[in-house]
């Protein structure tokens, strides 16, 4: 399973239009591979240098499986006309929140999960009950990791 972007390549810079220093949109996101029995998908983004630990940026779930991806600018809604779930990130809000870290250089992991059917969530959830809610139902992960200096 792969997870790209057209916005920036793995281990390269995020664009400052993605960024808390730009528009602050989502970057669009692009798969392929997935799993045989894959019947949704879930994202997390998340940054694992913030000074009090990880910090969420991104909860997205309930993707229908014949998605190839997510759009740029996805709306920041809980329920998109898709079925597609965005949940509660760390800025205490629905949908995207992008990097703006306090000082020096910062990893963002886009990681992409392959589930053998929906979450059973509501829209809203937090990362903590997103991944209680896939245990035993992954079947497969994929990653992407971009860097942010302010």
């Amino acid at each position: 399973m792969e997870i790209k972007s057209s916005a920036f390549k793995n281990g390269a810079r995020i664009p400052a239009k993605h960024t808390c220093d730009g528009v602050d949109v989502s970057p669009s996101l692009a798969w392929s591979k997935l799993p045989a029995g894959t019947k949704t998908l879930a994202l997390v983004c998340d940054d694992p240098d913030a000074p009090m630990g990880t910090w969420v940026h991104w909860v997205v779930y309930d993707i229908p499986a014949s998605s190839a991806g997510l759009q740029e600018k996805l709306p920041p809604l809980k329920e998109l006309a898709n079925g597609i779930k965005q949940g509660m990130n760390d800025f205490r809000a629905i949908g995207y929140g992008g990097p703006c870290p306090p000082s020096g250089e910062h990893r963002y992991f886009f990681k992409l999960y392959a589930l053998d059917g929906p979450t059973g969530l509501k829209a809203g959830a937090t990362k903590a009950q997103l991944l209680a809610a896939m245990k035993g139902h992954i079947l497969a992960e994929a990653e992407l990791m971009g860097k942010y200096k302010r």
